[in-house]
């Protein structure tokens, strides 16, 4: 994703109640920064934070964490999210590869959207679908992995397919047209794309045990 710079975006961060530093301290017990214990969902690449934040509103009964690692990203959804009164929604700074270094055995849900394709070869390990990142998966989910993805990409989407099913996980759902059912919680990029008429394609994937 390209943004334009965010000049205080560190004070944004160290000012928001919503902004979690140091977030390594808390592997194994992130239930402790909510008032409830409470199914845990997290978003890699939340970008300006819409979905997540439409997410928490609408289902105080989980508990949501977005992560991203660009500084002004983190910012910008900060200032959407320091709008609201919710306590079911912390935000973390953190490059997707040290995922497993900070979540350990509580996550009950994973949602990739519009995750970077990475289209070059020698770049499909980066994919946050690749067996790098699955590996990485199995050491942060409480039980079955479950894995909620939405993509533009064809090619992402296939290479997905084919690398989830490689490693052990069957699909429950699987669409290449996500917007033919209603009622859906978009992101930025994702109306973006559907004003534009390009399908969205997205699966529902689980690892069984």
């Amino acid at each position: 994703m390209r943004i334009r710079n965010v000049k205080n975006k560190q004070e944004i961060m160290k000012g928001s109640l919503y902004f979690l530093e140091n977030a390594k301290e808390y592997s194994g017990s992130f239930q402790s920064l909510f008032p409830k214990v409470q199914p845990l969902y997290i978003e890699i690449g939340m970008g300006k934070g819409k979905f997540l934040l439409e997410n928490a509103k609408a289902h105080p009964d989980i508990n949501f964490i977005g992560i991203e690692k660009q500084d002004s990203i983190v910012a910008l959804a900060l200032k959407k999210i320091d709008e609201e009164q919710i306590d079911n929604l912390r935000i973390i700074r953190l490059n997707a590869l040290e995922i497993d270094e900070v979540f350990s055995k509580e996550v009950d849900r994973l949602y990739l959207n519009f995750s970077d394709p990475w289209p070059k070869v020698r770049h499909h390990s980066r994919r946050l679908t690749s067996k790098i990142f699955l590996e990485k998966y199995d050491r942060i989910f409480k039980e079955e992995p479950l894995i909620y993805l939405r993509t533009d990409n064809e090619d992402l989407f296939s290479y997905s397919i084919c690398s989830l099913s490689e490693y052990g996980y069957v699909f429950e759902a699987v669409t290449l047209d996500l917007h033919q059912y209603d009622h859906l919680i978009t992101t930025e990029y994702e109306d973006k794309f559907s004003a534009n008429g390009v399908l969205i394609k997205g699966f529902i994937a689980r690892k069984r045990k």
